[in-house]
């Protein structure tokens, strides 16, 4: 899980500041929270749900719906089935990835066989790039 490694950095986006957005992908997220994926249901479900930083589901980004973002700890997380690892697939994350970073975001990504077979380790790290992000933003 490349996402748990340490990463320092500097936080300039003022928590009360709200992110752009595409008022035309509002329909198409709602609709996602609707038919979520198997793992994205079960991450939902049985750990960001319930988390004691809100995270929020298929949400709406500059022009892209992520799967889940915590906008305390400007954190978004992905859940990447097969379709991501076709070259296009990689070519478009990475798009993504260099755009949401211009907010200030990270990007971290779990494949679905993380979820499945090591959803305790996806939580773990979640949990550790939440607490990092708190406390690079509090500097």
């Amino acid at each position: 899980m490349r996402a748990c490694e340490q990463t320092e950095g500097v936080l300039v986006r003022s928590k009360e500041m709200s992110l752009p957005y595409n008022k035309k992908l509002i329909p198409i997220a709602k609709e996602l929270r609707k038919s979520m994926t198997k793992q994205e249901l079960f991450l939902w479900s049985y750990f960001l749900k319930d988390y004691p930083i809100r995270f929020q589901r298929q949400k709406v980004i500059d022009n892209f719906i992520v799967d889940f973002y915590c906008h305390k700890a400007f954190l978004v997380i992905e859940i990447d089935g097969s379709q991501h690892y076709s070259e296009n697939g990689l070519a478009y994350d990475d798009h993504r990835t260099d755009i949401l970073s211009k907010y200030n975001l990270k990007v971290i990504r779990f494949t679905n066989t993380e979820v499945d077979k090591s959803f305790k380790e996806v939580c773990a790290c979640i949990d550790f790039n939440v607490r990092n992000r708190l406390l690079i933003g509090s500097r």
